[in-house]
Order: structure tokens, then C-alpha cells, then sequence
């Protein structure tokens, strides 16, 4: 088997450089994709051949890690990242790279000279070396991903957790789906940002939208609660349901905060506290002449 320093490699890759772009244009011609324009998909090409000619050629070839593939690697990464925003899977975002490996098998063997267990080895090098950078660019577009997935997470977390100003004094946090520790802690945040910027006295949290109230849940709603206290407000439980309350009752769990069925009635108690009223304005008698 030929060393991968004695490899002739480096050399076929610097000389067909333009045709090896060419072929591999003409295979991924036969299966476009409308996310990246042509001449995009033109210009990585050109530069992970050239990158890659130019890294064989000065350094050790089968060392993707090493100093002369750090070009190569920083283009591959900033492709799978983008692939990765734009939606591609990961078995589109591998093709596109392990495509090129039949435009390479295809130049050793026009080499003229090669014996056939030398252009076996050839071969298994260059595969090798593909498999290599292709692995690097899918760890790349896996981790890529998972940041998305993250930020997506964060981001409906915080959606999912708006505060409301119902009045002066009186903040509403309205909770939907299930609690778990990662987004107690966003609603924490916002409960505790919104008490300091409206000066809040009083905060309903209502817990109409959470499917299940277990022991885990109520402990996270007791944190909440008691993170408010320090910030100087007082805080009113609504949304109790009639199951939420069996299961309550049947599992022990005690909030020790003050509860109502629904929003208004947590609203109304809320008004009181505050020393305030909604009542009913007639209109005058000649408004309603009109």
C-alpha cells in the first residue's frame, strides 16, 4: 500500500484542480437545490478544491487537523452552519461533500502509470481523506444544529411566558404547558423584571393553561412566589381546576399562597387589596335619547 506521504495525491489534485471542480458542478447539477444559488454552490466548490489541493500539498495528507487544512476547515465549518440555518438535513448536507469523491476517483484513474494495486491505495487514500473532512463538517453541522434548537427553545420559552399589566399596581403572568426547571427560571425573570420596571404590588399567576400540577410543578410555582415576596409583591394563584385540586389534595402539595379559580376573580381581589373597584357607569339619559 502507498504511504500517505509517498501519495501522488497532492500532485493530481494541484493539476486537475479546474477539472476536478468542473466534474463535481456537473454532478451536483444533476440534483439542484433551490436554498443556494448556482454560482454559491460554484464558489464553494472552487474553494474546498483549491483549499484542499493547497493543505495536501503543504502538510501532512492525511492530517486534517493539522496547520495546512486550517483554511479548509473553516470554510467547511462556516458551509455546515449555514446548511444548517437554511434547513438541510445532515444526509444532504454529507452528499453534497462525499460528491466529490467520484471526480477524484475518476482523475487517478486517467494517471497514466498506475499499477492496479497503486491505484487501489491512491483510492483508499483519497476516500479516507473525504471521509475525514466529511466527519469533521457533520460534527460541525450537528453542533450547528443543536445551537438552533436551543435558541428556538429560548425563544418560545420566553414567548410562552408573557407578563401583562392589567392595572396600575397589578401585573398578570399567564402560564402555558408544563414547568420544568430550565423555564421556571425564564419565568422567574420576567416576573421579577416586570415587578421592578411597573413597580408592581401585585402579581396573578395563572396556571388556567398548565396541564398538570404535581409536586415538581408546585415547587417551582413556590419558588416563583417566593422571589417576588423578596422583590416587594405579593402574588395571587388562579386557574385552579377541579382536577388540579384533587391531585393537589390527593399528593399533599400545599402552596401556601392565595388561590382562585379563574383570572377575575383573582383580578377582583387583587383590585381590593389595592383599595380599588370597577363599577358600572350608567350613561346619561340623553346619550342614551341620542
Amino acid at each position: 500500500m502507498v504511504a500517505p506521504s509517498a501519495s501522488r495525491l497532492p500532485e493530481i489534485l494541484s493539476g486537475f484542480e479546474r477539472q476536478i471542480i468542473a466534474d463535481w458542478l456537473t454532478i451536483l447539477r444533476e440534483t439542484p437545490d433551490a436554498r443556494l444559488p448556482a454560482a454559491e454552490i460554484e464558489s464553494q466548490c472552487e474553494i474546498i478544491v483549491t483549499r484542499l489541493a493547497r493543505g495536501a500539498r503543504e502538510g501532512n495528507l492525511s492530517d486534517i487537523e493539522g496547520a495546512s487544512y486550517a483554511p479548509l476547515r473553516d470554510i467547511l465549518a462556516d458551509l455546515s452552519r449555514t446548511r444548517a440555518l437554511l434547513g438541510f438535513t445532515p444526509t444532504e448536507t454529507a452528499t453534497f461533500l462525499f460528491s466529490l469523491k467520484q471526480p477524484l476517483f475518476e482523475r487517478l484513474r486517467d494517471v497514466p502509470g498506475f499499477e492496479p494495486a497503486a491505484l487501489a491505495s491512491e483510492t483508499m487514500i483519497a476516500s479516507q481523506l473525504i471521509d475525514a473532512l466529511g466527519l469533521f463538517m457533520m460534527e460541525t453541522f450537528q453542533r450547528a444544529r443543536e445551537e438552533v434548537i436551543i435558541r428556538q427553545q429560548t425563544e418560545i420559552s420566553e414567548l410562552s411566558t408573557p407578563v401583562v399589566r392589567l392595572w396600575q399596581g397589578i401585573l398578570a403572568l399567564p402560564l402555558i404547558g408544563t414547568l420544568d426547571s430550565a423555564r421556571t427560571q425564564v419565568v422567574m425573570e420576567n416576573l421579577l423584571d416586570s415587578i421592578v420596571r411597573f413597580e408592581a404590588d401585585i402579581a396573578i399567576i395563572d396556571i388556567t393553561g398548565v396541564p398538570t400540577v404535581d409536586t415538581l410543578v408546585a415547587q417551582h410555582l413556590l419558588k416563583t412566589v417566593a422571589a417576588a415576596r423578596l422583590m416587594g409583591a405579593d402574588c395571587i394563584i388562579s386557574g385552579i381546576r377541579p382536577q388540579i385540586a384533587q391531585t393537589m389534595v390527593h399528593l399533599g402539595v400545599e402552596l401556601n399562597v392565595v388561590s382562585k379559580a379563574n383570572l377575575s376573580d383573582a383580578f377582583a381581589l387583587a383590585l381590593r387589596r389595592l383599595g380599588k373597584t370597577v363599577v358600572s357607569v350608567r350613561r346619561p339619559l340623553a346619550a342614551e335619547s341620542a
